[in-house]
């Protein structure tokens, strides 16, 4: 009896710390399907009190970031790609076919373009994987799917709020990181904290890379932005945070655009263009040519493009 009481005393100490990582991150149940994780991640609360913000959001490309910009659906065909060209011929990876892939290899991808899939079993995975390859192959109702997956409020605003954990402590799973403490009139996140990191642009860096993901099985180099913004732009001196640019200077508020915006390019790039008419005379024929000259300089934070 002695002894089977000690037994239980250390099953317990192990399984301590890992409830209470559950308890802090406030995830105690993982999603089992796309619909479960979309709505552990339900932000459509939102819009009651911050209707324009939302509006903006949903006009962005965090909304879509599994399925990809407007109605093309790019990112959910690179996922394929992925897959085929990349998982599939890694000789290690353990995917022979695509029902072969989890919730550890979609994390080169899903780092950025859905962090909350580590709340996810391997079956929400092989859900996305298989609508994926429906999407390519013309379902639109595959494409629905996918389009519930984003990066919406709650990353930003809970669960990545937070960066270094063991100094300011994990998220809390009824608040709302913002630039202030106070109360919030929700019934799920009653709280509202002032985050740590929230108008700094480390924020941003989380995906917004430095370069290879190195604690991933296979690490993958995608997103440089942070790593150009740290390396090129604060080392000599710069001030601005990506929030500045990407949010305030441009106005487009939550809607943050890259390059492709007429906004972004405005901010991010000088470009000049001169011509210089005149005559080559070819033997006795007079033909009418121009010299162009282009000028283009760069006036963002860091490399553009990126990706």
């Amino acid at each position: 009896m002695r002894r089977f009481k000690v037994f239980i005393l250390i099953a317990l100490c192990l399984c301590i710390p890992v409830l209470v990582f559950a308890a802090q991150t406030g995830q105690t149940k993982k999603a089992n399907s796309i619909d479960e994780l979309a709505k552990m991640y339900d932000v459509s609360s939102c819009k009651m009190c911050h209707e324009k913000i939302y509006n903006e959001w949903a006009k962005s490309l965090h909304a879509r970031s599994i399925y990809g910009p407007e109605t093309s659906g790019r990112t959910a065909a690179t996922l394929k790609t992925t897959i085929i060209n990349g998982l599939m011929e890694w000789p290690h990876s353990g995917v022979k076919k695509p029902e072969d892939v989890k919730v550890e290899h979609l994390m080169i991808c899903a780092k950025c373009h859905l962090p909350q899939l580590q709340d996810a079993t391997d079956k929400v995975a092989q859900e996305i994987v298989k609508n994926v390859y429906a999407f390519t192959a013309g379902d639109e109702k595959a494409a629905e799917q996918l389009e519930k997956l984003n990066i919406n409020c709650l990353v930003c605003h809970n669960r990545n709020a937070i960066i270094h954990k063991w100094a300011d402590g994990y998220p809390e799973k009824d608040a709302v990181y913002g630039s202030k403490d106070g109360a919030h009139p929700a019934p799920m996140y009653s709280k509202l904290k002032k985050g740590p990191v929230q108008k700094e642009a480390i924020l941003c860096g989380q995906c917004h890379g430095l370069g290879p993901n190195f604690e991933l099985e296979n690490p993958s180099q995608c997103a440089t932005l942070y790593g150009t913004y740290l390396w090129a732009y604060t080392a000599e001196g710069g001030q601005e945070k990506c929030q500045d640019c990407h949010m305030h200077k441009s106005g487009l508020g939550h809607n943050m655009q890259s390059y492709r915006s007429k906004e972004m390019q405005k901010l991010a790039v000088d470009f000049h263009v001169e011509v210089l008419p005149h005559w080559w005379r070819d033997g006795t024929k007079m033909i009418p040519q121009a010299t162009v000259k282009v000028e283009i300089k760069n006036r963002a934070g860091h490399a553009i493009p990126d990706g």
